[in-house]
């Protein structure tokens, strides 16, 4: 019996060249198990565990490319050890691994290595995208709940002590922390002013 895998990072990236390979190496499509927006170096995939479960021993796990399957060398020769150990085959685009052979074991590794070293160049990009973002004042992280003159207004109204932090906290649409922020930035101390009554 053919179990198939297949994966995608992003939401936005469409599977069906990957079923179609699958369907094309024999695999039926009911047995074909998917995982989307989900990296390769995150190890816990529902579609991944629901496909490692579908397979019996004599079955056969295809994928269409090994970064399919991992994209760490460590996690690709562990899950070749758990299929190995439960007596199912990999086959990999149409090859079938075979972890007994040395030529296959070098290949796979290559493979694995490759694909760990694709997914070290994504992060190292998105880390440089992320600091060429930073330097055109692009990524500003995160945007304070308050403008200057709405932080001003409450804690005037603090200042004032007939608001509790509650009640500014609606007035404003601000969690009670926002308040609570705001007014220490302010030198204001940290306690719900009593409220004026007559």
């Amino acid at each position: 019996m053919l179990v198939g895998y297949a994966r995608c990072s992003t939401d936005q990236q469409d599977l069906t060249a990957q079923r179609d390979a699958l369907t094309a190496l024999g695999v039926k499509p009911n047995r074909i198990y998917v995982d989307h927006g989900l990296t390769g170096t995150n190890r816990a995939r529902p579609g991944l565990r629901e496909a490692l479960a579908a397979c019996r021993s004599g079955d056969t796990l295809v994928v269409t490319k090994l970064d399919r399957l991992a994209r760490s060398l460590t996690d690709a020769r562990n899950i070749v050890e758990e299929l190995t150990e439960a007596g199912v085959k990999l086959n990999i685009g149409g090859s079938l691994h075979d972890p007994t052979d040395p030529v296959g074991r070098l290949l796979f590794n290559v493979l694995g290595m490759i694909a760990e070293f694709e997914s070290d160049l994504i992060r190292m990009r998105t880390r440089e995208g992320m600091k060429v973002a930073k330097a055109k004042g692009r990524l500003r992280g995160k945007q304070p709940k308050l403008k200057p003159a709405q932080e001003a207004h409450l804690v005037e109204l603090w200042r004032a002590g007939k608001h509790t932090s509650a009640e500014l906290a609606e007035l404003f649409s601000v969690a009670r922390s926002t308040v609570y922020r705001a007014v220490q930035r302010a030198g204001e101390p940290a306690r719900s002013p009593a409220r004026t009554r007559g």
